[in-house]
């Protein structure tokens, strides 16, 4: 709730968690722990729902640190330090019965990156647009996901093109092809 204009003005609390879900999203994305911090938000949301822990973080006489330090002993090895953080920001702004919508907000942001895969071409020269939509087609076939394709030049390639996404790496370049049979031929 807050005053606007001297009205009473509700924000929906899906508004409200959805800073700390993308914050939460872009430093697991970043740190290449999604899947560790998707168990630990939906963990640390499943046990605050329950009527007891409820009671203790609704418990205004509890500081931001009691809180989190009440679930923390509950979660016990499945919450991690970084979450464990995270939990205790959202609780010193006093928003850590955001914890459920929260959980969701990170699910339906992790879902939409897996759905997705980012595409990187590299080659000697510009590539044209109607190629990289080609290239685009056939990502998005071969990992019948949604594919986001970027595409940078790299003289050092002398023609052709190099193409990444995620673990896959095509290495269509002159260069790469001199380095393969440079190395066949080499006893």
């Amino acid at each position: 709730e807050e005053l606007n204009g001297g009205s009473l003005v509700m924000i929906e609390p899906r508004t409200l968690a959805r800073p700390y879900a993308r914050a939460a999203f872009e430093f697991s994305r970043n740190a290449g722990t999604l899947d560790a911090w998707a168990e630990g938000i939906n963990v640390a949301a499943a046990v605050s729902s329950e009527p007891a822990m409820r009671a203790i973080l609704g418990d205004p006489a509890k500081t931001a640190d009691q809180r989190v330090d009440a679930l923390a002993t509950v979660l016990g090895d499945a919450l991690s330090k970084e979450v464990r953080g995270f939990l205790g920001i959202m609780a010193t702004n006093g928003r850590l019965e955001l914890i459920d919508e929260t959980a969701s907000l990170f699910a339906e942001l992790k879902a939409a990156q897996e759905a997705s895969v980012d595409v990187l071409v590299t080659s000697a020269f510009a590539v044209s647009d109607e190629a990289l939509n080609e290239i685009s087609e056939a990502m998005t076939r071969h990992f019948e996901r949604t594919v986001s394709i970027t595409s940078e030049t790299d003289s050092a390639l002398l023609g052709g093109a190099v193409i990444r996404a995620g673990d896959v790496v095509i290495d269509g370049s002159v260069r790469g092809r001199l380095n393969k049979l440079a190395g066949t031929l080499t006893p």
